[in-house]
């Protein structure tokens, strides 16, 4: 992976040894690398999520809803 610039992050100390125990034994190598994969791994959740935020059948109960109200 490329290098990025970065920018600290301020956590709680009790928070970051939590962290720091957690990741003993794994492949991260810092709090500061399993801070950033958690980030990066809610940020993608929350995109698919809102993508499915309808399903096609809710979404055309909606359409149906507005142009029965005459907005489209």
């Amino acid at each position: 992976m490329e290098e990025e610039n970065t920018t600290p992050v301020s956590i709680p100390t009790s928070l970051f040894r939590q962290v720091e125990e957690k990741i003993k034994g794994t492949s991260f190598s810092s709090v500061s690398s399993y801070v950033t994969y958690l980030l990066r791994e809610t940020i993608a959740e929350t995109k698919e999520q809102t993508k499915q935020a309808f399903s096609k059948e809710e979404e055309e109960k909606v359409q149906e809803r507005l142009r029965a109200l005459g907005y489209i």
